[in-house]
């Protein structure tokens, strides 16, 4: 019996939130759901800096310049918060 790797692709492929939330979908098809609270400079900004992200390091991350926030696939994928300030 043959067993198949599944491909995973980490890629970012849309960004999107709720209330509470930041939603990441990836290009292999898996959506990422963490506390927006995690992050202190999306929580403050305003629906239109949320709005305005770009796709960076080479796909696997993400970018909003506005508020100058980077976040990555495979930290959220660890579930990794904002560190805290010190």
């Amino acid at each position: 019996m043959a067993i198949s790797a599944l491909k995973t692709d980490e890629r970012i492929h849309d960004v999107r939130f709720d209330e509470d939330r930041l939603i990441v979908d990836l290009k292999d098809g898996r959506t990422i759901a963490v506390p927006l609270a995690w992050y202190p400079r999306l929580f403050d900004a305003s629906p239109d800096q949320r709005a305005h992200w770009e796709i960076a390091g080479g796909g696997y991350g993400i970018h909003w310049p506005d508020i100058d926030e980077d976040l990555s696939a495979e930290g959220l994928l660890r579930g990794a918060p904002a560190p805290k300030a010190a």
